[in-house]
């Protein structure tokens, strides 16, 4: 038997080993499937948006002056940065007095092929990137094309009258000098009337000065309304007098290692000391750059969890569980958190921030059953309160969050692995100590230990437990009350679902996130994404151009006051492109004179003319998709699902044409909406009484068994909605799911405490007597267990993720809450579950072994003295 001990110890520790090192190449993921179901509508449209555009923009925020970018030396810095981040490379052309991009084949990255830039071109990570030097450049080039265009016609038209003014001297028989000058003059004439257009032309577009990237007296024409102020519809470049942005768009199929990879080459291509500005700063930020920065603190963040849990369970056991190999359970604890780890590794998992939870609390779940092996509870009785637990959290797969439902599945995992490794590994370790494998189990009431009424603090707490059951209408009637009062104001407690308010609060991706809020007043963008055969049809055109003017003009855009009190600013668009046409910019234009001044030619004439690099941000090439894109403001969530609510039901395409919002906040508010949602956590709370009612009653095959086990639970709910409310801390994605690890750790307590009182009771013990003893040796282990298991949910408050610290706050006093009043109810709950014949009983009624009677000598008879 020893030599089996060994054996079975050696494969667990070498199980472990493998496991822990397969843990080690676990990825963090925090990536925005880990909030939002990807088979969601709208996650969907996102996932559309993100692969045909790009994803969520990373955001390069200029602190500087516009009247200073518009200086050469500033803006030329500027345009070669987003022709590094492009994995471009740009040269100056003469011609069109603009910096274009060098063929591809001849580029050379700034820095050299080692510099930020270098891997930036090797990898191309990015979809898109627009800013005001790529913007600029391209005006400049399209200004300068057209005004050659017009030069070229006007010269064409000054050599045609030229030439007829010749023809006609020659005809009228005019001497050679005469007929030069009758054509000389009659070019002149053409000349001045070329040069009136072009003047005429020059007053109505308002640029007066030469286009060149050189000439901010022309780049100022462009950009400014009047003085130092942009105009409104560039207020996605230019958000401010003193500020200027630019959007990298990643491409959608990076992978979060990926797209951590890009955002780092991004940082350190802004500080590169060659796109320094002379007057100006940087500042790299977006939501996508606050998640990545969240997954990189993840992995400190486990073993931060790991030593906090690791210290906290040696303390309490050291102090409370007074036996030898007393942190034996502590090492198959963590043994088993290392084995399922590791084999989550291995089936391609990953690291969210919910998997991270779930360490700390698998630790204290295996401290608890080793605690349960160790004190000698039966065995059948640690396995039916561990399914049942692992029922309960599969109650957390109804979550509408995906995250939440990787932490239900891992921890049901957890639980089984937890509980296979310690029931192999006490047994083993007790037999290598010469202990066997645990206490006597039902002996009989004489053969029992002890216990010193007046010392013992086990007999003075079992004294509650006992005056619980004297009362027990009284006991579950304010229990009931308690319940139904935290059920009742569970619907009023605030949820927090944004994910910018779920991370640490101190990251400087984070403050560099509300600098920007604060700058341009916009916390993110919303898109609709256009999908047709062809979406350039002047039909579908002209109904893009309504519903974007009809939106912004809702909520409060204007052209002359921009986006300074409106919630709702137009981006960069399709429609954008079609101003000009259509007087797009004019919010009192009717639809059907926009479709009137759209024709097919007119929109394949302008296109042809747009830059290539504008129309990749807002229509693919095969024109099968585009998009209308609107920044909105920062406010709370309930607000922005409103917002969003008014767009979608405003969303009436032309038929054959389909339309559906994307992005950030479109998913976010999708998140709030579902967490707040009180039917759908009472489903899953429902759910998970549902399924520990059956794994009980499968293993109990007794109605009243599984009824004394369930009413404490089923309370307990209703005591954990009544804390939450009352600590006023907002439920997040993690602890909106509170319900169902409410019951799914009230379960064992109530579990194994039930079955050890229904265990003494058949021995022979009155029900008073049976529970006294039941609190005294089953009551203590499970005291210990549960405060090993609470304070693996309380190790959580050691985190700087706001999400998980407050999940650690709130679930340390509810489950606290929850063991004490399953403690307090339980044994009135038992007492009004028992038959009235059982319950009045005194005397066991079944036989117990006696000592034979003592024989006494034979009395000698007495003979009175004489």
């Amino acid at each position: 038997m020893v030599g089996r001990a060994r054996l079975t110890l050696a494969a667990v520790a070498l199980l472990t080993v493998v496991c822990a090192l397969a843990a080690l190449r676990l990825q963090p993921s925090t990536g925005i499937d880990t909030f939002v179901s990807k088979s969601s509508a709208d996650s969907r449209a996102t996932q559309t948006d993100d692969t045909q555009f790009g994803a969520a923009p990373v955001v390069v925020l200029l602190r500087v002056p516009i009247s200073d970018l518009l200086q050469t030396r500033d803006l030329e810095r500027v345009s070669e940065l987003e022709a590094c981040l492009a994995g471009q490379q740009l040269r100056f052309d003469k011609s069109l007095g603009a910096m274009v991009p060098v063929a591809a084949a001849k580029a050379k990255p700034y820095g050299g092929a080692a510099s930020a830039c270098g891997a930036l071109m090797r990898t191309r990570p990015t979809q898109v990137v627009y800013g005001p030097g790529t913007f600029l450049n391209r005006a400049v080039s399209a200004v300068s094309g057209e005004v050659r265009t017009l030069t070229a016609a006007a010269a064409k038209s000054v050599q045609a009258a030229e030439a007829a003014a010749l023809k006609l001297a020659e005809a009228k028989g005019l001497s050679t000098t005469q007929a030069d000058a009758a054509a000389k003059e009659a070019g002149e004439l053409a000349l001045d009337q070329q040069l009136g257009s072009l003047g005429k032309l020059a007053d109505q577009t308002g640029i007066s000065s030469a286009p060149s990237i050189e000439n901010p007296s022309f780049l100022s024409q462009i950009v400014l309304s009047s003085g130092t102020t942009p105009k409104a519809r560039f207020a996605y470049l230019f958000p401010s007098s003193d500020a200027a942005v630019i959007q990298v768009r990643l491409r959608g199929s990076l992978s979060d290692s990926q797209e951590a990879q890009a955002i780092s080459l991004i940082r350190r291509a802004v500080a590169m000391p060659a796109f320094k500005l002379a007057g100006g700063s940087y500042l790299v930020t977006g939501e996508p750059v606050v998640l990545s920065d969240v997954g990189a603190s993840i992995t400190g963040q486990l073993l931060l969890l790991l030593v906090g849990a690791a210290v906290v369970m040696a303390v309490v056991l050291l102090i409370g569980f007074r036996r030898r190999l007393r942190l034996l359970p502590l090492v198959l604890a963590l043994a088993a958190a290392g084995i399922t780890f590791g084999l989550t590794s291995l089936v391609g998992g990953s690291l969210t921030m919910a998997a991270v939870a779930v360490l700390p609390i698998l630790v204290g779940l295996g401290v608890d059953y080793g605690v349960q092996f160790q004190s000698g509870t039966p065995r059948r009785s640690v396995v039916i309160a561990a399914l049942a637990t692992a029922g309960g959290f599969l109650a957390l797969l109804l979550s509408p969050v995906p995250m939440v439902q990787g932490f239900g599945l891992l921890l049901v995992a957890g639980v089984g692995i937890a509980l296979a490794v310690v029931a192999v590994s006490v047994p083993a370790a007790l037999t290598l100590v010469g202990r066997g494998s645990g206490a006597p189990r039902n002996a009989a009431p004489q053969n029992r230990p002890r216990v010193d009424k007046h010392n013992s603090w086990l007999w003075k707490s079992t004294r509650v437990p006992l005056l619980m059951a004297k009362r027990p209408r009284l006991v579950i009637a304010i229990g009931v009350v308690l319940a139904v009062a935290g059920w009742a104001l569970e619907t009023q407690t605030a949820v927090q679902s944004d994910i910018t308010k779920l991370v640490p609060p101190g990251m400087p991706a984070l403050k560099a996130l509300d600098t920007l809020e604060q700058v341009t007043g916009v916390s993110g963008e919303i898109d609709v994404v256009v999908h047709a055969n062809t979406v350039t049809t002047p039909k579908t055109v002209a109904w893009m151009i309504s519903y974007e003017n009809r939106i912004v003009e809702h909520f409060g855009y204007s052209a002359a006051n921009g986006c300074t009190k409106a919630t709702l600013c137009p981006a960069l668009s399709l429609p954008d492109l079609f101003q000009s046409a259509t007087s797009a910019n004019s919010t009192t234009a009717t639809n059907s004179s926009k479709a009137t001044a759209l024709t097919q030619t007119s929109i394949n004439s302008l296109l042809s003319t747009v830059p290539g690099y504008f129309q990749r941000a807002v229509l693919t090439a095969d024109r099968r998709y585009a998009t209308l894109a609107f920044g909105i403001r920062l406010m709370p969530l309930s607000q922005q699902r409103s917002v969003i609510a008014y767009m979608r039901s405003q969303l009436h395409p032309p038929a054959g044409v389909s339309a559906s919002l994307a992005g950030l906040p479109v998913l976010a508010a999708d998140a709030d909406g579902a967490l707040s949602s009180a039917p759908r956590r009472l489903l899953t709370l429902l759910a998970g009484l549902v399924l520990v009612a059956v794994v009980l009653f499968a293993l109990f095959r007794e109605r009243r068994r599984v009824i004394v086990a369930l009413v404490p639970i089923v309370l307990a709910t209703g005591w954990s909605a009544l804390i939450v409310y009352l600590l006023r801390i907002p439920l997040n994605p993690m602890s909106a799911s509170l319900g169902a690890l409410v019951i799914a750790i009230a379960t064992e307590f109530s579990v194994l405490l039930a079955e050890r009182v229904r265990s003494e009771h058949a021995t022979g013990w009155s029900l008073p007597t049976a529970i006294e003893h039941a609190y005294r040796s089953t009551g203590a282990a499970v005291v210990i267990s549960g405060v090993t298991a609470i304070a693996g949910f309380g190790v959580l408050m050691l985190s700087n993720i706001a999400m998980l610290r407050d999940f650690g706050i709130v679930t340390l006093v509810d489950m606290t809450v929850s063991l004490v009043g399953v403690l307090l109810l339980l044994p009135a709950v038992i007492k009004l579950a028992e038959p009235p014949a059982q319950i009045t009983m005194k005397r066991p009624v079944q036989p117990v072994r006696r000592e034979p009677p003592r024989r006494e000598p034979p009395r000698q008879p007495h003979v009175p003295a004489p």
